[in-house]
């Protein structure tokens, strides 16, 4: 009994001895495979760390790119606006002074004649005055004793000198003023000259920062050519515009009385065929917020509504943008333009042109985007415009 119990406590002891050796063995084995299958993860999320940081880097280097061509897009579409503005300015200048030459050019024809006729009075009265002179001896008339006569013939003479002598200033000023009107003649003729070498200079420039212009934008194309890209950079920019809105509304609280009451009234910024619509689709989930209306390089841009202008600058995605605050939280925006005509701080009345359309902020063709904004709220133009 005592033997039985020994050789089974002793089996029983080699079984916990086996069974504690392999558990031993098995946690061993597991914890080297977890080891090696732990030492496998870290490699792979170093290699997935690595390939999110290289993708963060190049967004990042894509986004700097895109950030420093927009930059250059400023540049060159401010610059195209400002050479507008000076050739506008300058061809206003150079009508001016055609009329001027045009002015001056009959007044020159007028002293021209004025001094024909007063040559032909100056000789006349020579003439008079050397046959009177003739016909009438002076010596003789004195020894007859005529007095009557001859107080008669030396008043005459008398009239004749005058009349001479008025003459010959009379000629003397009108040359005198014909001389002046050379020389301003001369003056004008010379500065509309200038005027046109600036002009042609202007133009110049003008052609050469447009094609810097469609340079930068083929490469702001080419960098955003990805749906996301495109609707990242869509997203910044309206979130640009909204602030920018919110800041206008935030600094101007104006009396006007707003738009309320002119609703399917207001007319037109400019006539032309509809190329995007209020709510249709612009890229993804992003949707127009305005109209896009076709246009004519240059085409005047009108107020549909009195008001004050309260942001007046280039503005990514939309170019040069003039923002009209009419009271109430009634605002009209104006984007795409080649050139603006006001200010920040500018009153406007209802059909003045405050911009000539175009196609900056990189859009392809001329345009005006037209939004009409209720409490910083996009409202759909169509139904406000006659």
């Amino acid at each position: 009994m005592t033997i039985t119990s020994s050789v089974s406590h002793s089996s029983a002891s080699l079984r916990v001895s086996f069974s504690g050796a392999f558990l031993c063995a098995l946690v061993s084995c597991f914890s080297l495979f977890t080891t090696f299958a732990y030492s496998a993860s870290k490699e792979e999320l170093k290699g997935v760390s690595d390939e999110i940081s290289r993708q963060t880097s190049s967004l990042s280097s894509q986004q700097k790119k895109l950030n420093q061509l927009q930059s250059e897009l400023k540049k060159h579409e401010v610059a195209i606006s400002k050479l507008g503005q000076e050739i506008r300015s300058n061809e206003r200048e150079l009508s001016q002074v055609q009329a001027n030459l045009t002015e001056l050019t009959s007044q020159k024809r007028q002293l021209e004649q004025t001094k024909q006729q007063q040559t032909d009075t100056l000789e006349q009265l020579i003439k008079t005055y050397y046959l009177t002179s003739r016909s009438n001896n002076l010596p003789q008339i004195i020894q007859g004793g005529d007095a009557e006569k001859m107080d008669r013939i030396s008043q005459y003479f008398q009239h004749l000198a005058q009349a001479r002598t008025e003459a010959i200033e009379a000629l003397a000023k009108t040359q005198s003023e014909l001389t002046e009107k050379e020389q301003q003649l001369s003056e004008e003729e010379n500065r509309q000259s200038t005027l046109l070498a600036n002009k042609k200079a202007k133009r110049d420039d003008l052609v050469k920062a447009q094609s810097q212009r469609k340079g930068t934008v083929n490469k702001i194309q080419g960098n955003i050519r990805s749906n996301q890209s495109k609707l990242a950079e869509l997203r910044r920019n309206e979130n640009r515009l909204k602030a920018e809105i919110a800041k206008a509304a935030k600094r101007n609280i104006s009396p006007m009385n707003g738009l309320g009451s002119y609703r399917g009234k207001l007319p037109w910024p400019l006539r032309g065929s509809i190329l995007h619509n209020y709510g249709t689709s612009q890229s993804g989930q992003i949707t127009w917020k305005g109209i896009v209306i076709n246009a004519k390089q240059g085409e005047a841009v009108k107020a549909v509504h009195s008001g004050k202008v309260v942001f007046a600058e280039w503005l990514r995605g939309y170019g040069l943008v003039l923002l009209i605050d009419h009271g109430k939280g009634d605002m009209t925006l104006y984007g795409y333009n080649q050139t603006l005509l006001k200010k920040d701080g500018d009153q406007v009345a209802a059909g003045e042109t405050i911009a000539l359309a175009g196609n900056t902020g990189g859009q392809s063709r001329p345009s005006l985007y037209f939004e009409i904004r209720r409490n910083s709220q996009a409202q759909n133009p169509r139904r406000w415009l006659k």
